[in-house]
């Protein structure tokens, strides 16, 4: 494996890590710059397609409607796997996703073990997001104490 090789995988694995700490923190116009102006994001709950969006700015908004609606989300990354060939790469991720919301004056715990597929471009030497989904296979609700 060549020296640019593991640069563009530490540089891919980063970009997964710095979607999950913006999205974390709240920061979607960061995250955004994450993504290609044309991206596509999907996100499948079973076999049901809960979101289609495409471009940064409708899934900005996308973004906002559901951040809105959480009070705290922790994010766990795990595998990464890419396949890189040249200035694009494919790549699949495994993440742990939990989000606190309060509903009736509760806070209810979602908890969301999904699998990412992932198409990425290199554009002025930075690694992009081009096409993201996410399919969300465990989904676990419940009332914390």
């Amino acid at each position: 494996m060549t020296t640019d090789m593991l640069k563009s995988k530490e540089a891919l694995r980063n970009l997964i890590d710095a979607y999950a700490y913006l999205g974390d923190e709240k920061k979607l116009a960061e995250q955004m710059r994450l993504f290609t102006k044309d991206a596509i994001y999907k996100a499948y709950m079973g076999d049901f397609l809960a979101a289609d969006v495409s471009g940064t700015e409708q899934l900005e908004k996308e973004f906002t409607g559901h951040v809105s609606l959480v009070k705290t989300y922790f994010t766990l990354n795990g595998q990464h796997t890419v396949n890189i060939d040249g200035d694009t790469a494919t790549g699949v991720s495994f993440s742990q996703i939990k989000m606190i919301r309060e509903t009736d004056g509760k806070n209810i715990l979602s908890d969301y073990s999904v699998k990412y597929e992932d198409k990425y471009v290199q554009q002025n030497g930075q690694w992009l997001i081009k096409e993201r989904t996410g399919y969300f296979i465990i989904v676990e609700t419940r009332t914390l104490n």
